[in-house]
């Protein structure tokens, strides 16, 4: 069963089918952007649905479904912790401890988060507790680390020192050294605590190595932007353009072999989700067409998007090879500004854009349409990269 095509690459293509213009057919749209005409009219029928220009159930419903189950079924667990809690505190001989409980509970499917959440327990001493047997400074600690929790949920404007004398009138003394340092290992801190001024910020250190580049006969370091098949090396960089509502930035991935653009993203707002949606899309779109992208290099510049923790774990998700050039080096990525600058002169600078959507529309059609169906490049042979791909891939694809 082939694989979905990426959420946002969809809406794209429907906003163009939806703006086409008079005379202009379906056929020409699905292929202009590499799909099925069926496929097409699915998306347009499951739009219209969405919109409410034809009856169905929408994506927000079937969400709206799931998301009342999940409540349902959290319900039905809290009540489950109440009713065995009640029965556990009803027992003689009851020991001075909820651990126990919350184990029992956890072992029968219910979450920890939900049985401390319901007991009103913290959950870190109870972790400990479960890593190790139980001594009575340990115990002493979980009941301060629960009355100083109390406390601080009861009155979040209190700092550790108020909650040290909240947390006595409950029957728990100690040090206030003692209180700051269950506080601070919990993050129990005061709603009204002093923010900590920002500092100017160099760039980051890599979280990858520059594997693109090599060093000449001479001793210059240069980059070197090809590869041998598909899915060998990907570029991705984020450019911006202004329109009458505001910047519009655009985050794409492109593979060398054929100077194809196979993911991005286009967002309102920079940041590392920005990065990560264009790179999960470029490998969905990839694995749509059956192609593996395990051992792919990402190289990309040292921005703060691509340094993102969150984008770090998308490449290691996907077994993929990361890669990072140097601070404010242009040339160490020279191949993904070339595709921008031709974007730049193409679409982006040839009129004024009054809305994100104009836009949005124009950098699809453009990328989808022209520049992998219709713009032929020398490095390629005089092909496109639609035509490159195929005539290389197929040949291979056949032989093995």
């Amino acid at each position: 069963m082939p694989k979905p095509y990426p959420k946002e690459f969809r809406d794209d293509v429907v906003r163009v089918a939806r703006n086409r213009e008079p005379g202009q057919q379906l056929k020409q749209i699905a292929a202009d952007f590499g799909i099925s005409e069926s496929c097409l009219t699915n998306w347009l029928r499951q739009a219209d649905v969405e919109d409410g220009a034809k009856p169905g159930t929408t994506a927000a419903e079937n969400a709206e479904l799931r998301e009342a189950k999940k409540r349902i079924r959290l319900l039905e667990q809290e009540n489950e912790v109440l009713r065995r809690a009640a029965a556990y505190l009803s027992q003689a001989n009851l020991p001075k401890m909820m651990y126990p409980l919350v184990r029992e509970l956890a072992v029968d499917g219910i979450p920890v988060a939900v049985t401390c959440r319901v007991l009103k327990i913290a959950r870190q001493p109870y972790y400990r507790w479960l890593r190790g047997p139980l001594t009575p400074a340990m115990l002493e600690e979980a009941y301060r680390a629960n009355a100083l929790f109390d406390a601080h949920r009861d009155d979040p404007e209190f700092g550790y020192r108020f909650l040290v004398e909240e947390a006595g009138a409950a029957g728990q003394q100690m040090a206030e050294r003692t209180a700051w340092r269950i506080c601070s290992v919990n993050g129990w801190w005061s709603a009204f605590a002093k923010p900590k001024r920002a500092k100017a910020k160099k760039a980051g250190p890599p979280v990858h190595d520059d594997l693109v580049a090599h060093v000449d006969e001479h001793g210059v370091t240069r980059h070197w932007f090809a590869a041998h098949a598909p899915n060998e090396l990907w570029l991705t960089d984020i450019t911006e353009h202004p329109t009458g509502e505001g910047k519009l930035y655009l985050c794409a991935v492109k593979d060398v072999y054929a100077n194809r653009i196979v993911g991005y993203s286009i967002s309102d707002r920079m940041k590392s989700k920005l990065a990560v949606n264009a790179l999960e899309n470029a490998v969905r779109m990839r694995r749509a067409a059956s192609e593996d992208v395990a051992g792919c290099i990402v190289h990309s510049d040292r921005g703060s998007q691509c340094r993102s923790r969150k984008f770090v774990r998308a490449i290691n998700r996907h077994g993929l090879v990361g890669s990072m050039g140097r601070v404010g080096a242009c040339g160490d990525n020279a191949a993904m500004e070339s595709f921008f600058s031709l974007l730049q002169k193409n679409v982006l600078d040839r009129t004024a854009w009054e809305t994100r959507e104009d836009l949005r529309i124009a950098i699809v059609t453009w990328i989808e349409k022209t520049y992998h169906r219709r713009r032929r490049q020398a490095t390629l042979g005089r092909l496109t990269p639609i035509e490159y791909e195929t005539i290389k891939i197929t040949p291979a694809t056949q032989a093995a």
